[in-house]
């Protein structure tokens, strides 16, 4: 047998709102009609007493949350402090999702200035973030290096042939083409300027100056930037993501030893051999350009080289080459580290290892350029 309920009823006595009986689904037809004329009549500044209430479901609860009204919802607590606090509590949550007056608050007008110095800190947060992240990281592999160094049985030496081919080998053709174009160009840029002013021959100064300071090595590093650091991040990222790591730390190894060492150590032996070749090759093809457009043959081409270019230039490029090297691989096995775990992550992150390696790539030779300018170098 099912208990009998007592019958639901709301009276308007002066001032204050009586509200009485078992507030549920049986009695809503009645209530609801109630609750409608009582909001009707009802007085400026009145009070309720729901002392008298007996059962609540929702469906009372959601015509005793219209008749209190927002205000008087949001203060329910001294409204009614005999009410027992599972049914203020349900009063509040049935309030809460029919009218959102907590969930929802009101809108204001933000202004544009101060939104923009918003993203203006949370950006540099980030970045002070990423960049105490990647000095720590940094301290991390120096530190796992000089341990191997007096380990011969930990080197990892079959990883680090493997890297070197396929970091190093098979990006020759790629170097090889980029450089050879770009040294084309320059020279046919610099044939066209120059050739304006009667000093055309000057044209291979030109070429041969910055291909051995700054185009060889930058280009080499932009693209061991976009090919090598976004492939180690996809690497460490899906072991990470499969949780290989894990097992290698619960095996007793270390994950930069095995994983960063092997990696950072390859791309410090190819990318100065990289920047050789891309060199010769820049300078190959501002010399066919300079043999086709401007008469200058092989044998001149190699006499003014050698008279008017020191080799300060050539020390200046290739002592950038490890620099780069070394933050290429770091970025790269740094946020190979961060993938949380999913593809989305590991898109994400192989995505900033590009952008950032090649981000400190372009801002350490800037400041680079200034330094050996300042030197006189």
């Amino acid at each position: 047998m099912t208990e009998k309920q007592s019958v639901a009823a709301l009276s308007l006595e002066r001032d204050r709102v009586v509200v009485k009986g078992d507030w549920v689904l049986a009695h809503y037809s009645s209530l609801e009609q109630q609750v409608a004329q009582c909001r009707t009549k009802l007085p400026f500044a009145v009070s309720f007493d729901l002392s008298q209430l007996g059962k609540l479901d929702t469906a009372g609860a959601t015509l005793l949350t219209t008749l209190l009204g927002n205000e008087n919802m949001q203060n329910l607590r001294n409204i009614a402090p005999q009410l027992a606090d599972e049914r203020r509590v349900l009063l509040e949550t049935v309030a809460n999702s029919l009218q959102g007056w907590d969930a929802a608050p009101e809108q204001k007008t933000e202004n544009p200035f101060i939104r923009m110095l918003a993203r203006i800190g949370a950006a540099m947060e980030t970045f002070w973030q990423d960049a105490r992240d990647l000095v720590g990281f940094i301290g991390l592999t120096l530190e796992a290096l000089l341990v191997s160094l007096f380990r011969p049985s930990s080197w990892r030496i079959t990883s680090l042939i493997a890297n070197i081919q396929q970091i190093g080998l098979n990006a020759v053709p790629i170097i090889m083409l980029l450089t050879f174009l770009v040294g084309a160009v320059i020279a046919f840029l610099g044939a066209t300027v120059l050739t304006t002013f009667g000093a055309g021959i000057f044209t291979v100064n030109l070429v041969v100056i910055s291909f051995l300071r700054e185009f060889a090595v930058l280009l080499t590093a932009i693209l061991m930037a976009g090919r090598t650091a976004s492939a180690f991040t996809a690497q460490i990222g899906l072991m990470k993501a499969n949780e290989e790591i894990d097992a290698i730390q619960a095996l007793g190894l270390n994950p930069v030893e095995l994983l960063v060492l092997p990696r950072v150590l390859a791309l410090l032996i190819s990318l100065p051999m990289l920047t050789f070749i891309g060199m010769i090759s820049g300078i190959f093809g501002g010399l066919v350009v300079c043999a086709v457009t401007l008469d200058i043959p092989p044998i001149m081409f190699f006499s003014i080289m050698q008279s008017s270019t020191g080799i300060e230039h050539f020390f200046v490029g290739m002592g950038k080459a490890p620099v780069f090297a070394f933050l290429i691989a770091i970025i790269g096995c740094l946020e190979g580290f961060k993938v949380s775990g999913s593809a989305e992550s590991v898109g994400k992150h192989t995505t900033a290892s590009v952008v950032h390696s090649i981000f400190v790539v372009i801002l350490l030779d800037a400041v680079a350029a200034l330094f050996f300018m300042e030197m006189g170098w």
